[in-house]
């Protein structure tokens, strides 16, 4: 009984993280604060795009290969995101300090 139970939380697991993986990348920093960042969340977006695009052209034919690199992207988007994030909560600190 205790097996299916840490089966069935290993399968839940990755469920999870398989659908966190599989959101399509999207261009959310703020161009003002973060222009560095937002252009290359830009760039991740469109290489998702273009990856896409050699899917479809290549009948989904790559051996698992282009969605692995589309799910890479996702990853790298989260973490540009992760960072900006990081920078603003960085930047509070330091206003407050200030005060």
């Amino acid at each position: 009984m205790k097996k299916i139970q840490v089966f069935i939380a290993i399968c839940c697991a990755m469920v999870f993280c398989g659908l966190t993986l599989a959101q399509e990348p999207v261009q959310d920093i703020d161009k003002q604060l973060h222009p560095n960042l937002a252009q290359a969340q830009l760039f991740v977006v469109q290489a998702n795009q273009y990856v896409a695009l050699a899917q479809k052209d290549n009948a989904y034919d790559m051996q698992g290969h282009a969605e692995k690199a589309r799910q890479l992207l996702a990853q790298v988007n989260h973490e540009l995101k992760a960072a900006a994030e990081a920078a603003n909560a960085a930047n509070a600190a330091k206003q407050k300090t200030k005060k």
